[in-house]
């Protein structure tokens, strides 16, 4: 919002400078982004009159020109500017002016010159060399009562400055130069003068029949014939020049009053050629396959959600965004019909941007405007439009369908006090609401007293307490209120030995080399299909966007983008991780303070590694990573528990290289190779290998053990034996396991072998068995009949042989 100091003063002047007005609009929630001059400094510039004109007699495209200053004697000037004219006022500066130059420390100084042989005693400017717009087509044409003579910096009031506030969205009631008046007329009692909008007397009985077919879309609708308007009527220049310093252009008189009275009172109007409407205005909804071309040329289809102002031709023009060119008032226009209409801010949110415009009456009416001045608006837009273009005024027509409820609100005095953490009055509080407008009622008294405020037409942020409480802090102060820092106990808290922290687990995974990832916990429902078979996936009402409609149950399908995204912009190797939630429909959750009814909540843990196993090197040959790379990386994180590995099925992993990760018994997560159908749907080159585990599993700890150290020698055995290819390693640990006597201290596979020696569908297995006891050296008798123990177990439970 752009306005001029100079406008919003001619409303509420209160006695302060322009640094002290724009800061107490920053601390009061208007937030003054800009304060700039209107125009750079500039001295010894005149309102000049041109008396005549003469060609110059030594160049075609010069102009000897006599100017009346006021001065005793005319001024010979000479002027190169296209429309200079005889009778013409224009900006003059004097021999001695100083006008803005390259830099504002290097003015530009007017002096006594020849040109082309005439002497020129100084210069007719335009609104470039003054430093106030761009245009240097010509001189700066004034109007003719301007006042020979005057400083031209207090004629075009120069001396003034241009305020941007940047509005929250709630604060629509201050996007015009009322709704800022208002604020600052609060916030510093000073007298507020609103615009005048006294009825205009009805000159002739011409109306227009106007009907609200859908009030849920249009709640107010407000008209007004004027006949016989001369559309080509300037526009004054006190007006072009408000309009210009809010950053609106001069169009046309008719258009320029509806722009000024939607700055000055915040209410947008429309304006159409009476001569171009075929019967009454209807305000619908519009229907399918209806069409209209709109002021900006652009042909847009409307539908059943789209609010439209009709007539008996069809649609007109967009509701609260856009009129129609059909029935726009251009310079041809004589009679016109007025139109100021309260929508409702639901029914045009979002149609201006569907049709990929912006209108600055859709930027109000989809925030709020004020359903309490639509005869204010007509009556002050009539009374400019009679006074600049003339006309018969009919009486106004108000059609009234169905306007918002404001609902009371209340606030409590001990809720404000505990929430500002400053005892303001009572009293003040009533004096605040007083001065914003606000109607209230008092109820109760001191701890237990409670104000009933009902909000005002023109805001519609009041709706709950908070709200007020918030208006209370503005108008009271923000500075007024006492910072007290937070104060709370200094407490060293240990980590309990038997937990591990995330970020301990973060630790633990980048020192695997393995970069963190963070990403939306919204998804793609095709992902949670492919890579979690989750048909019914928890979907968002109002995604951000159609391809994270849904909650992730698996974090698989957010690691494979980003090795995808990776793998696009040429990385070969690409090794992340992410730690984050997962939401799964659980009938059993119940409704918590951090739980919702019918979602579990689970905290994973996911890492995928794609690529070279290593960075490229001289000492190590190149291989891609495998299942087991990504296995070893698993049970170093599990450390110091061990996990088993079971076969299993899962659907985003290929079928022959996955297996379930069992911790205590519990199948705690997955781990695998990618399946092949989504390596190749994802335009990935080779598979990658990744796993996905609770974490919850994870942040426990088991207590250190004391287990004393033997400082007698171990004695090692190798036990080789050949099994069907069909028994797994797994079985024979765990069985091992259970028949190991104290002595056997650790029993590990070191090698594996297939071949013609042992004969098909048959493997070898090699253990190495390690004894060792703490308190004295173990007989090789004792050693060979651990190993005769374990050789048993294997014969009998597996049907393996020895290997010789």
């Amino acid at each position: 919002m752009q306005f001029s100091e100079r406008w919003l003063r001619s409303l509420v002047n209160p006695p302060l400078a322009t640094g002290e007005l724009v800061h107490l609009l920053t601390m009061s929630g208007l937030e003054v982004e800009t304060c700039v001059d209107v125009a750079p400094p500039f001295s010894g510039v005149l309102v000049g009159k041109v008396i005549d004109v003469e060609k110059h007699p030594g160049a075609d495209r010069l102009s000897v020109c006599r100017v009346d200053t006021g001065a005793a004697a005319p001024l010979s000037i000479v002027c190169g500017a296209p429309n200079v004219a005889a009778g013409m006022k224009v900006p003059c500066a004097l021999v001695g002016a100083k006008l803005p130059g390259e830099a504002p420390d290097k003015p530009f100084e007017i002096k006594i010159a020849k040109v082309r042989g005439v002497e020129s005693r100084g210069m007719l400017c335009s609104a470039r060399e003054l430093g106030l717009s761009d245009d240097h087509s010509g001189l700066l044409a004034l109007p003719d009562d301007a006042e020979v003579g005057r400083d031209f910096r207090d004629y075009y009031a120069l001396d003034d400055k241009l305020i941007t506030i940047k509005l929250t969205p709630n604060r629509a009631d201050c996007l015009s130069l009322l709704g800022v008046a208002r604020e600052v007329a609060a916030l510093t009692r000073a007298r507020l003068d609103p615009p005048p909008a006294p009825p205009v007397a009805a000159a002739i009985d011409a109306t227009l029949a106007v009907s609200i077919s859908d009030p849920a879309g249009c709640g107010r609708f407000t008209g007004r014939v004027i006949r016989n308007v001369d559309a080509r009527a300037p526009t004054p220049a006190w007006m072009k020049q408000r309009l210009e310093r809010a950053g609106q252009r001069s169009i046309s008189a008719l258009v320029d009053v509806t722009n000024y009275v939607m700055l000055e009172l915040g209410r947008p109007l429309h304006v159409y050629d009476l001569d171009k409407l075929r019967g009454g205005i209807d305000v619908r909804f519009g229907r399918k396959g209806e069409r209209l071309t709109l002021l900006n040329e652009q042909s847009v289809e409307v539908d059943h959600t789209v609010l439209c102002i009709t007539d008996d031709s069809g649609p007109i023009g967009l509701a609260g965004a856009m009129g129609g060119e059909s029935t726009k008032a251009d310079f041809a226009t004589r009679h016109v019909f007025l139109e100021s209409a309260f929508f409702f801010p639901d029914a045009i949110a979002g149609r201006a941007r569907r049709y990929n415009f912006a209108s600055d009456a859709a930027f109000r009416f989809e925030r709020g405007v004020d359903f309490d001045n639509n005869v204010a608006g007509i009556e002050r837009a009539t009374r400019l439009i009679l006074d600049i273009c003339g006309g018969e005024p009919g009486p106004a027509v108000d059609a009234v369908a169905r306007l918002p409820e404001r609902q009371p609100v209340m606030m409590r005095v001990a809720r404000a006090h505990k929430v500002l953490g400053v005892a303001v009055p009572a009293d003040e509080m009533a004096d605040i609401f007083h001065r914003l407008g606000f109607p209230f009622a008092r109820e109760g008294q001191g701890a237990n007293e409670v104000f009933v405020v009902t909000p005002p037409s023109f805001r519609f942020d009041i709706e709950i307490e908070e709200d007020l409480i918030e208006e209370v802090a503005r108008v009271h102060g923000f500075e007024r209120i006492p910072a007290h820092p937070p104060l709370a106990p200094a407490l060293m808290r240990s980590q309990a030995e038997r937990e591990r922290s995330l970020h301990a687990i973060r630790g633990q995974l980048a020192a695997s080399d393995y970069c963190e990832v963070i990403n939306y916990s919204f998804t793609d429902a095709a992902w949670e299909a492919d890579f979690a078979a989750n048909a019914n996936p928890i979907r968002l009402l109002n995604p951000i966007a159609s391809q994270l409609a849904v909650m992730r149950s698996t974090l698989v399908g957010s690691l494979v983008a980003n090795v995808a995204y990776n793998v696009k912009r040429k990385l070969s190797r690409v090794r992340v991780f992410e730690i984050g939630r997962t939401y799964l429909r659980d009938t059993s959750v119940a409704e918590g303070d951090r739980e919702v009814a019918g979602i579990r909540q689970s905290i994973r843990i996911g890492a995928i590694a794609y690529g070279p196993a290593l960075e490229e090197q001289w000492g190590v040959k190149a291989r891609r990573a495998d299942f087991f790379d990504a296995k070893g990386d698993l049970e170093t994180l599990l450390e110091p528990a061990r996990a088993r590995f079971a076969p299993g099925h899962h659907p985003a992993f290929h079928p022959g290289r996955t297996a379930r990760v069992v911790l205590e018994g519990e199948t705690i997560g997955w781990i695998g190779e990618l399946h092949p159908r989504w390596q190749r749907k994802y335009e990935l080159p080779s598979a990658p290998v990744l796993f996905e585990l609770e974490a919850a599993p994870l942040m426990r700890l088991r207590l250190p053990q004391f287990a004393e150290v033997s400082k007698f020698p171990p004695l090692i055995r190798d036990l080789a034996v050949v099994l069907p290819e069909s028994v797994p390693v797994q079985a024979l640990l765990e069985a091992f396991e259970r028949a190991r006597t104290a002595a056997v201290r650790e029993i590990g596979l070191f090698d594996i072998y297939r071949g013609a020696a042992v004969g098909d569908g048959q493997k070898s297995l090699a253990f190495r068995v390690v004894m060792q006891d703490t308190a004295r050296t173990l007989t090789d008798g004792e050693a060979d009949a651990a190993v005769a123990r374990l050789t048993e177990v294997l014969v009998t439970k597996f049907g393996a042989k020895l290997r010789a």
